[in-house]
């Protein structure tokens, strides 16, 4: 402020000789631009020429490759200018310029070129303002986060606005800096989830990583090898690769060069990831060559590559022979684009001397068809002059596109969105409408850096890179988040005609488990057997899992199969045949009821009380019929009537054994003088011991079906394979309950019975009564550990050969003396045999 007071203190004529002549200073050159005048200028920063052979060949003679298929960039920016221009309904009465400049991929010449945008015309004054006729809008680049960023450092200071077309890395996130710092493309942080969910799809779980070597690509590697891992997915190797090639370190380059290769002809690691910029395709492509320079091992490596949004395939012009074979196939998420006709048709307007303004055109050409660039005032004889004939319908995909790229689609939409803005000429800048103007109109095209508006219509999709060969590319696709994810590539000469594997070991199939190496990755494991009674039914299971309680592991266990149901049925052979012995047994019980009752006045039946030999042939012939309750399906009503009725039965039979002995013992001693006992005698003490035995027993069976019924129950555990369908007890306590007064009842009639044995009777039966007690006792005290040994069926069948078994003792010891006299023996059927018999 001092000097610009001393300044206006002096005599106008001292002022207007030097103040009005700006200062000449030309440190270096930058000699590839592309300037169109208009009311108002576009600014760009283009990615043009790359030095990948050796250091500062920008700062010496500009020998630098040329990557010819970033042409379209500048060519999309040319063209959306041209559209607006020519289009009398958008922005009347104004016309559009542009100045284009390369920023030689370094660091210097992004500055220099930024500077030259903001002061200068055709000279270079920094600070100073001499074309007052370029009147620059807005600058638009670039499309690396490095060159982008180099700009922003200056243009921040100016206040005019930045629109970026690439996609960087969230951690650098300049916008919060500068705030007319503008993306036209999200950053990187969305595609994370996309690797991870097309990894996961695939079942890739072994992947190789090549990373550009600086902080973006340390960022990307922090980031994602968490998500990686969580998601079980782990990194066979991190191969991380210089910005940019260089040879004059040759012990460097050596040494990348080997260990790239033996990852490329990794068997195991099928899958890589690449992350980086455009360049880091002219490197690999540049190593491999050097190695296999005739392209006779490429076929054999048959690599998936996954590819960030920022990474196109190139190739620069004297790498043309080259080819991109190895890629072929290659899964790349891209930037959103949009097939503009027109712009077709702009492109294949281009030809020989197109535009004298253009100072990219002769490189591109010139790279592009391998030609030179004919020179009037030179006259020399090249072979390969550039004729005029050349056509970019004739170039590779890797060279030039004529399809609008994403990057260029983000250019031309930038254009517009600059174009939106209320442009006025008595302004300076429009840098605080445009700034006003981007909340509004330019929500669709434009992604504010600060913070992060992820616009769903620019989101990356991904895409197959597929070369000039390929003839049919299918796609099955299927959405999943905001990616389209391929479930299948296949390529006509391509090797992936099945999805290729990538995985640390094989698979561990249903039937085995994972099991982890020690000092190895958790990806590397063995794979060991499930223990018996497990399965695993899909590949690399963790831990192997029991079937559910109605199935079984089958033998290989990688499956479960429903198990047999089983219960003691009416059709196969333990059912048919105890089926058949009760019936039996059931059809003799009736016969010897019968004939006692044919013959009841006969002396052998009367002397042995009627009566009770009546009510026990009939509780025996129950007995036998109860154990049908017992076979077939159980029931609910089956269930809740078999051990009550058998129960009651048994206690019934087992009761009038213990009065017909009782009987037999109070008669003997009701015929001493003056014993008490002749009261008792007849039928009084013979129904008083049935009935309060039944009771008791009825009792007990009451409060059993009151406090715990039995029902029917499924039990899967007893035995292996099989469903056993059953009738639960409801009350074990009780069951046995059951059992065990059935047996005080039989040991009272034993005690009882073997007393009486040697009295003075013909037809006495307590020898008969001692002998069926002492085999009913040991039926049942042998039925106990039996039954809690078996399992399944088995036990119905111990129950029913007990009930069997002890009943036909009954009716065999009992009865069958007697049946035998009374059918064979007749003749000793009277009184006088009973009379002569008696002591």
């Amino acid at each position: 402020m001092l000097w610009l007071l001393m300044l206006s203190l002096l005599p106008p004529a001292v002022c207007k000789v030097d103040t009005l002549r700006c200062p000449m200073n030309y440190p270096f050159p930058a000699p590839h631009q592309w300037y169109q005048p208009g009311g108002f200028i576009i600014g760009g920063i283009a990615l043009w020429h790359v030095d990948f052979l050796f250091q500062s060949c920008t700062l010496m003679n500009f020998a630098c490759s040329v990557v010819t298929k970033f042409y379209q960039h500048i060519l999309a920016l040319a063209f959306a200018v041209k559209e607006i221009n020519e289009n009398p309904k958008f922005c009347p009465n104004i016309t559009l310029g542009f100045h284009i400049y390369d920023s030689y991929y370094d660091a210097r010449m992004t500055y220099r070129t930024t500077l030259d945008l903001l002061f200068k015309s055709h000279r270079f004054v920094p600070n100073y303002k001499c074309d007052t006729q370029k009147n620059l809008i807005a600058i638009i680049g670039g499309l690396s986060a490095d060159t982008s960023f180099h700009m922003a450092d200056t243009l921040g200071l100016y206040k005019i606005p930045q629109l970026t077309y690439g996609s960087f890395p969230p951690d650098k996130n300049y916008g919060s800096q500068v705030p007319s710092f503008y993306c036209m493309v999200p950053n990187e942080a969305h595609q994370y989830m996309g690797i991870i969910s097309l990894l996961k799809h695939f079942g890739w779980t072994w992947v190789g990583l090549f990373t550009v070597d600086d902080n973006s690509g340390e960022h990307f590697l922090q980031t994602l090898e968490p998500s990686l891992s969580h998601n079980g997915i782990c990194l066979a190797f991190t191969q991380r690769i210089k910005q940019t090639a260089r040879f004059d370190n040759w012990d460097e380059f050596h040494y990348i060069v080997l260990n790239i290769y033996v990852h490329l002809t990794d068997d195991k690691a099928n899958v890589f990831m690449m992350y980086g910029e455009s360049m880091i395709i002219i490197w690999l492509r540049s190593i491999i060559f050097l190695r296999d320079p005739e392209n006779r091992e490429i076929s054999s490596f048959k690599k998936v590559w996954i590819v960030t949004t920022q990474i196109d395939f190139i190739l620069t012009g004297f790498q043309r022979s080259w080819g991109l074979q190895i890629f072929q196939g290659a899964i790349s998420f891209t930037i959103h684009s949009q097939n503009l006709p027109q712009f077709q048709r702009f492109l294949q307007g281009i030809k020989l001397y197109w535009t004298q303004g253009d100072g990219f055109f002769k490189d591109f050409w010139e790279q592009a068809f391998d030609c030179t660039f004919p020179n009037p005032s030179v006259p020399t004889e090249v072979n390969d002059m550039c004729t005029g004939e050349e056509s970019l319908q004739s170039l590779p995909g890797t060279l030039f596109e004529l399809s609008m790229t994403g990057h260029s689609y983000s250019i031309y939409k930038a254009v517009y969105v600059v174009a939106h803005a209320p442009l006025s000429s008595t302004t300076s800048h429009s840098l605080v409408k445009l700034m006003l103007v981007t909340s509004k109109t330019l929500s669709n095209h434009l992604v504010l850096c600060r913070p992060l508006l992820l616009v769903p219509s620019i989101f990356p999709s991904i895409s197959v890179f597929c070369l000039d060969f390929c003839q049919s590319l299918s796609l099955d696709q299927k959405k999943e988040g905001k990616y389209l994810i391929l479930s299948f590539v296949f390529l006509s000469r391509n090797p992936h005609k099945v999805v290729p594997v990538s995985v640390c070991n094989d698979y561990c199939h249903p039937g085995n488990r994972k099991k982890r190496k020690e000092g190895k990755k958790f990806c590397c494991y063995d794979c060991v057997p499930c223990p018996e009674g497990k399965i695993s039914n899909q590949n690399d299971m963790d831990n192997c899992f029991r079937c559910p309680e109605d199935q079984y592991a089958n033998k290989n266990k990688n499956g479960c199969i429903p198990n047999l149901i089983t219960f003691l049925s009416y059709k196969e052979p333990l059912g048919i045949g105890l089926t058949a012995v009760a019936v039996l047994c059931s059809l003799i019980t009736i016969l010897v009821l019968g004939t006692f009752i044919k013959h009841k006045d006969t002396p052998i039946v009367k002397a042995n009380n009627r009566d009770l030999t009546y009510a026990l042939l009939i509780a025996l012939l129950l007995c036998f019929l109860s154990s049908f309750l017992f076979i077939g399906h159980p029931g609910q009503m089956t269930c809740l009537l078999r051990q009550h009725t058998f129960g009651i039965i048994f206690s019934v039979a087992v009761s009038c054994v213990l009065a017909k002995t009782t009987t037999v013992v109070a008669a003997f001693m009701a015929t001493k003088p003056g014993s008490t006992m002749r009261k008792w005698v007849g039928k009084r003490l013979s129904n008083c011991i049935v009935l309060s035995g039944s009771l008791i027993q009825v009792s007990i069976c009451t409060g059993w079906l009151m406090t715990s019924p039995p029902f029917p129950d499924l039990d899967m555990r007893s035995v292996t394979k099989e469903t056993i369908v059953q009738c639960n007890e409801g009350s074990v306590t009780m069951f046995y309950c059951v059992l065990g007064y059935m047996g005080l009842l039989a040991v009272a009639s034993f005690i009882v019975a073997f007393a009486a044995r040697k009295l003075p009777d013909s037809f006495n039966e307590a020898k008969f009564i001692t002998f069926s007690m002492l085999r009913f006792c040991s039926v049942w005290l042998s039925f106990v550990p039996t039954y809690l040994s078996t399992k399944g069926k088995y036990m119905v069948v111990v129950e029913i050969f007990s009930i069997l078994s002890s009943s036909a003792g009954l009716l065999g010891c009992i009865f069958a003396p007697k049946f035998y006299i009374i059918v064979l023996k007749p003749e000793l059927n009277s009184r006088e045999q009973l009379m002569r018999r008696k002591m």
